[in-house]
């Protein structure tokens, strides 16, 4: 059952956001349009990847074990996905975040809580990519919390940044 939440709560994210994007925070800029098309897939694949935990918590809570078999292996597929998703997630929130630097920066100003919260966010990520990495090259009890911590304050930070209005 936590999974089904879980499963709704991610999809009500994605629709949410696609239509506060596209809704309710329309530009007449088509960089600015293209840097919201950016952020909307970075999203999706940053959700894709902090859904990992979530799985493997299923699988160590759950006492169905024809449900543990199915999710470990769709883990073991999905982890060697996990890096080069973090990759590709963070490229492109890269570009989505020059964008908005060339754009919406000089109108809104480089101190503006959006963009401030942005930076926030791109800091935490690229801890939370320092801690990914460590966490690949030697992997502990530490590392693998500090990945986690990382990633779960990350999502909370880019949530936030999502919702602070221009």
């Amino acid at each position: 059952m936590p999974h089904k939440l879980w499963i709704a709560v991610n999809s009500i994210l994605i629709v949410f956001s696609f239509i506060y994007i596209w809704f309710f925070r329309p530009h007449d800029s088509n960089l600015v349009i293209i840097a919201q098309f950016l952020a909307q897939m970075a999203m999706i694949l940053f959700l894709v990847n902090i859904n990992m935990y979530f799985i493997f918590l299923v699988i160590r809570k759950s006492s169905v074990r024809q449900i543990k078999i199915r999710l470990a292996k769709f883990s073991r597929a999905m982890m060697k996905w996990h890096i080069k998703i973090a990759i590709t997630a963070t490229t492109i929130i890269i570009g989505h975040a020059v964008i908005n630097l060339y754009e919406i920066a000089p109108v809104i100003g480089f101190g503006a809580p959006k963009l401030v919260s942005g930076y926030l966010a791109i800091s935490i990520l690229l801890l939370t990519l320092s801690a990914g990495y460590l966490r690949h090259k030697k992997s502990s009890g530490f590392r693998r919390k500090f990945h986690l911590t990382t990633a779960m304050v990350f999502v909370l930070v880019f949530l936030i940044h999502m919702f602070i209005p221009i």
